[in-house]
């Protein structure tokens, strides 16, 4: 039997290539036609008491600009709690007008955003307990949307994905992978579906019934993972929870990170867990991601098939951001990034690929 020649395994190359964008181009029509997007809504008559619960470690640069819009929503409670931050959050909560509970040391066995949330969890007293970060920004009828998408879809758990702003350079190179990743990979109507796996959420923005949190025993489910949100639901789902999921659009938005090296911190705790913490996956991500959106512009323009990869490549994020509702001429360029991107997110695996992650002043086992 004769071995496969380099036109075998260029064909081979170019229909896996191809195979790949043709799913993920797919997946993002279906998503395209299937995803929620939220609208501004009045608070619905005779709703449930609602409770807004933000953790927040080292967040006073964002509370300003942030927490007045979460105050404004009308809802029955805000509390904030000072996971530990060194910067004065606490005061900054408390002159805004949040009631600020103070964050209990981390017990053994825990981190920090799901002990945070546990905590908040505990103390509140909604009907409704709508977890957010405190970089998300609520912009008028944003509760009132966020409510009538959960009495809705009638899920026991919903998350929502803020609109990305980003606004400087560095935070556009890899930050607005979240979406990309969001809507490129998972269908939604695939949430219908029993089986725990086929499950997503975004911890900036999640909303559950105070009796579904109960039921679970709230955030202690998760309360060693790094990707705590994902996990959060995957665990819901397993247990008979409904999910659904929603994009933020014009009345939710978030600035996640100021800029490439944040970005690379904030993707790097979460890579490994995303990848199930199997290094031999981590190690076939990067390389077949430079093999689909940088190879083809190193091959020449002639061979079969390479300008079709680099159109494809380049239409992604574009397409992407169009859904998202980012559509500003900076937003729709950022797809000429497609082909230096797995370059620029190199780094982030190779955090990834360490036994331990530091994440705001604190170190985790991976």
């Amino acid at each position: 039997m004769r071995r496969p020649g380099l036109l075998d395994l260029a064909r081979a190359y170019r229909l896996t290539a191809l195979g790949f964008f043709g799913y993920k181009a797919a997946t993002l029509l279906v998503n395209a036609l299937t995803y929620p997007r939220l609208s501004p809504q009045p608070l619905p008559p005779g709703r449930p008491r609602v409770s807004l619960l933000v953790p927040a470690r080292d967040e006073a640069h964002n509370l300003p600009r942030t927490l007045p819009g979460l105050l404004a929503q009308g809802a029955d409670e805000v509390l904030v709690l000072d996971d530990g931050s060194r910067d004065g959050t606490a005061e900054v909560a408390a002159r805004l007008g949040a009631r600020v509970l103070r964050g209990q040391p981390l017990p053994p066995g825990w981190h920090g955003k799901p002990w945070a949330c546990q905590q908040l969890g505990e103390a509140a007293s909604g009907e409704v307990l709508i977890f957010t970060d405190a970089d998300v920004e609520w912009q008028p009828g944003a509760l009132g949307a966020v409510l009538h998408e959960l009495s809705r879809s009638g899920a026991d758990f919903l998350s929502v994905y803020p609109r990305q702003h980003n606004l400087t350079p560095g935070e556009r190179l890899l930050t607005p992978l979240v979406d990309a990743v969001l809507l490129t990979f998972l269908p939604l109507p695939l949430l219908r579906f029993a089986h725990p796996s086929a499950a997503a959420a975004n911890g900036q923005l999640i909303a559950l019934r105070r009796e579904t949190y109960r039921q679970v025993g709230g955030h202690a489910l998760v309360r060693a993972e790094l990707l705590e949100d994902v996990a959060f639901a995957s665990r819901v789902k397993a247990r008979g929870g409904r999910l659904a999921l929603a994009l933020g659009r014009e009345v939710l938005g978030v600035r996640m990170y100021r800029s490439y090296p944040d970005s690379l911190a904030g993707f790097g705790k979460n890579a490994g867990s995303f990848h199930g913490r199997s290094r031999a996956l981590l190690l076939a991500s990067a390389g077949w991601h430079v093999a689909a959106y940088t190879l083809p512009w190193l091959l020449p323009a002639q061979a079969p098939g390479v300008r079709l990869l680099r159109a494809l490549g380049l239409a992604e994020r574009t397409a992407v951001n169009l859904l998202t509702g980012r559509r500003t001429l900076p937003d729709l360029a950022e797809g000429l990034l497609g082909p230096v991107t797995p370059l620029l997110a190199l780094p982030v695996y190779r955090r990834a690929l360490r036994r331990r992650v530091a994440w705001k002043g604190r170190e985790y086992e991976q």
